[in-house]
């Protein structure tokens, strides 16, 4: 009987997990527009990413070849898009329960009897990127890609949850 209520156990936790890990990405443009019109882009506004400014260079290099990789050519200055992109970091915090009880030491509790439960807050950092792109000539947005959950606060992660989250926005860009 304790082995299914164990078992049922890793399995809510492992979905909690999945979910608390997985990247939120949004992605809107002017429908208005043809994108097969620009040929070229240059950056008007770079990252500034205050927990770790070495990512900044790997967020420009990141949205740099995803963009020449879809044909556009980087240029210095004159591109018909505008590159414009910002960070933003929000705390959060996760409740951490350990229960003591029969025996002693921690362990999970399933079940009803006797112990203490002890309850944390661990606070954490979640990095949200947003990819804002403009018609240089009309200076209007013409397109956003938003990533949530895209950074944290253990850098060794942070490149591979990078390229993910802007694989992720360009997947599908230019837009038909």
């Amino acid at each position: 009987m304790r082995l299914p209520k164990i078992f049922a156990g890793l399995v809510f936790l492992l979905s909690v997990a999945t979910i608390a890990n997985a990247q939120n990405i949004y992605v809107d443009y002017d429908h208005h527009v043809s994108f097969s019109t620009y040929k070229t882009f240059m950056w008007i506004s770079k990252p500034h990413y205050h927990p770790d400014p070495v990512m900044d260079g790997r967020i420009v290099d990141a949205i740099n070849s995803t963009l020449m990789s879809k044909g556009l050519q980087l240029v210095p200055e004159g591109g018909d898009i505008g590159v414009a992109v910002h960070v933003a970091t929000r705390e959060r915090h996760t409740l951490e329960t350990f229960y003591t009880g029969f025996g002693g030491g921690w362990h999970w509790h399933f079940g009803t009897g006797f112990g203490t439960a002890f309850t944390t807050a661990e606070p954490y950092e979640v990095g949200t990127i947003v990819v804002d792109l403009f018609d240089t000539r009309t200076k209007e947005i013409i397109w956003r890609g938003v990533a949530s959950d895209s950074l944290s606060e253990k850098p060794e992660k942070d490149t591979k949850k990078l390229e993910k989250a802007i694989d992720k926005l360009f997947r599908r860009f230019p837009p038909e």
